[in-house]
C-alpha cells in the first residue's frame, strides 16, 4: 500500500534528523539519491554517463540546494555540469560553493545540447504557478524537447492538491525523498522514484493501491466455497431507453467474480441474451436475496427508476448509486445521509456538484471528503486520478496512467465491479479502490489489443478484458 504525506508531515519527520545529522548531511544524503536516479536516466536514455551534460534550474532555498548538490555528484561522475540561478543572491550557498568547486558552470540559459535539466526551482513548500523567470526558462527547454528531472515534485504543480493554475514543469521523472506526497498521486508527474533518506513516517490515511494490493484483496473462491457464499450481486439497472448500461453493469459483475448475479429491471431480455447465467427479474422485490445492490446505471428518473432506488436504500445491504440513481439522490440525500449500511457514491464532476451544490474544484480530495462526511457515504469521483474518500476520513488516490477509460458506458461497468466486490464482503472504500485499479487495467489492455500501440476502445472491450487485469495481477 502507498502512502501519501503532507508537506508538514514531512517536515516533522525530517526534525529530528536534521538535529542530529551534521548541518548538511540530510540534503546531501538526498541530493546523492537524486544524482543516483539521474545516472540511471542518463545511461537507459543515452547509454552512457561520462561525457553527458546536466543543468540544474536553481531556485532560493534548500530545493536548489538539491539540486546543485547532485549537479555536484554527477559532475564527479565526469558529467559536465551546468546551472541556472534564478535568484543568485539567494542561492544554497554551501550547495553553489561545491558545485562550483567540483568544476560546474554557472550560465544564463539552458544549452540546447543539455542531455537532462534538473527542476530544482521550488519544493514542497512552494506554491502557485511557475514565476515568468522560470517559465521563461522551462518554454526554451521544452522547445528544445530537452527531459526535466523535478526534485520532490515539479514546480508550479501544488503539493496537496496537484492543481495547475498556470505555468508549470512538465517533468519526465520526479525524485522524492522520504515519502510519497499527494501531488504524486494527484497529478502528472512522470516517472515517480522515492529515495529513502531515513525519515520514520507513520502510516497515513492518504493511500494508493498496487497490483499486490488488489491481489490480496480481490476475492478468490475456496474450496468450501459455492456460488451463493461468494456473494449475490443484484443490479437494477437499465431501461427502454438505455438497456446497454444494464448490460454493461451485469456483465462487470458476472466477470469480476466467480459468485451470483441478479438482475431486476427492464431490460432483462437484453441482458439475459448477453449472459445467460444471470437471474434476471421484471422486478427488485421478485429478484431474490442479494449481498449487495448496484442501482442507477440507465435507469431514467421516472417512478420505475425512483422506485428502484428506494428500495435499494431502504434495504441493510451495502449499496452502490450511479448515474441516474445520483440524479436522484440529489434531490433527496436524506435516502443516504439516514442509513446505516455502506454506501458507495460514484459521480463524474458534474454529478458531484449535483451532489454537492458545486463541482470538486481543485482540491479534489479535500472536496472528496467533504461530500462523504455530508452524506455518510464513500465517494468515488471518477476522473483520470479517481479519488475515494470514506466517511470515516481514509482517502485512496488511484491514478489511471492514461486515459482510455473516459469512454461512453466505461462508468457502468465500474458500477458493477464495485458491486460485485460488496458483495463479496470487501468494506465500501476497498471494494471502490480494487476495482478501479482493476477498471483502469482493464481499459489499458483493452486498448493495447491487438496492439503494437494503444488505439480507442469501448466500454464492451473494457469489460472483455477484466478477467485478464485480475490474471495480470
Amino acid at each position: 500500500m502507498r502512502h501519501y504525506y503532507s508537506a508538514d508531515e514531512i517536515r516533522d519527520a525530517e526534525a529530528p534528523l536534521l538535529s542530529s545529522l551534521p548541518d548538511g548531511a540530510l540534503m546531501r544524503r538526498a541530493a546523492f539519491g537524486l544524482a543516483t536516479a539521474i545516472i540511471g536516466e542518463l545511461q537507459a536514455r543515452t547509454g552512457a554517463v561520462a561525457g553527458r551534460r546536466v543543468c540544474a534550474v536553481v531556485g532560493s532555498g534548500d530545493n536548489g540546494g538539491d539540486a546543485l548538490w547532485a549537479a555536484t555528484f554527477l559532475r564527479r561522475r565526469g558529467v559536465a555540469a551546468d546551472a541556472v540561478l534564478l535568484n543568485p543572491e539567494r542561492t544554497h550557498p554551501k550547495a553553489l560553493a561545491a558545485f562550483v568547486s567540483a568544476g560546474g558552470r554557472v550560465i544564463e540559459s539552458v544549452s540546447p545540447t543539455t542531455d537532462f535539466v534538473i527542476d530544482g526551482v521550488v519544493g514542497i513548500s512552494g506554491s502557485g504557478p511557475l514565476r515568468p523567470a522560470a517559465a521563461e526558462v522551462f518554454d526554451a527547454v521544452n522547445a528544445a524537447g530537452i527531459p526535466v528531472v523535478a526534485v520532490d515534485i515539479p514546480s508550479g504543480v501544488d503539493v496537496a492538491t496537484g492543481a495547475i493554475t498556470g505555468p508549470a514543469v512538465h517533468a519526465a521523472v520526479t525524485v522524492t525523498f522520504g515519502g510519497l506526497k499527494p501531488v504524486h498521486g494527484l497529478a502528472d508527474c512522470g516517472r515517480v522514484v522515492l529515495v529513502d533518506i531515513g525519515l520514520d513516517l507513520p502510516d497515513t490515511d492518504t493511500l494508493g493501491i498496487d497490483a499486490a494490493d488488489a491481489a490480496a484483496r480481490w476475492p478468490m473462491p475456496g474450496p468450501d466455497d459455492d456460488k451463493y457464499t461468494q456473494g449475490v450481486t443484484g443490479v437494477l439497472a437499465g431501461s427502454s431507453i438505455y438497456p446497454g448500461a444494464a448490460v454493461l453493469c451485469t456483465g462487470a459483475a458476472v466477470a469480476a467474480t466467480s459468485g451470483m448475479v441478479r438482475y431486476a429491471g427492464s431490460a432483462h431480455a437484453e441482458v439475459l441474451s448477453s449472459w445467460p447465467e444471470v437471474i434476471a427479474s421484471p422486478t427488485a422485490a421478485a429478484a431474490g436475496r442479494v449481498q449487495a445492490w448496484v442501482v442507477g446505471p440507465g435507469l431514467g428518473t421516472d417512478d420505475t427508476g425512483a422506485a428502484a432506488l428506494w428500495f435499494a436504500l431502504e434495504t441493510d445491504l451495502p449499496v452502490l448509486v450511479d448515474a441516474d440513481g445520483l440524479t436522484m439522490l440529489a434531490a433527496h440525500p436524506e435516502l443516504v445521509v439516514n442509513r446505516d449500511a455502506p454506501t458507495v457514491l460514484t459521480p463524474h464532476a458534474g454529478e458531484f456538484a449535483r451532489l454537492g451544490g458545486s463541482g470538486p474544484g481543485d482540491d479534489r480530495v479535500g472536496a472528496c471528503r467533504k461530500l462523504a462526511d455530508a452524506f455518510g457515504a464513500t465517494v468515488l469521483l471518477k476522473g483520470h486520478v479517481t479519488v475515494i474518500a470514506d466517511p470515516e476520513g481514509k482517502v485512496y488516490l488511484s491514478p489511471a496512467g492514461q486515459s482510455w477509460a473516459a469512454t461512453a458506458g466505461s462508468g457502468d461497468v465500474l458500477s458493477g465491479m464495485i458491486g460485485a466486490l460488496l458483495a463479496a464482503g470487501l468494506p465500501a472504500a476497498e471494494a471502490a479502490a480494487v476495482a478501479a485499479f482493476v477498471h483502469a487495467r482493464a481499459a489499458a489492455m483493452a486498448a493495447a489489443d491487438p496492439g503494437p500501440g494503444g488505439v480507442p476502445t469501448s466500454a464492451s472491450r473494457i469489460l472483455h478484458h477484466i478477467r485478464a487485469a485480475i490474471a495480470a495481477l
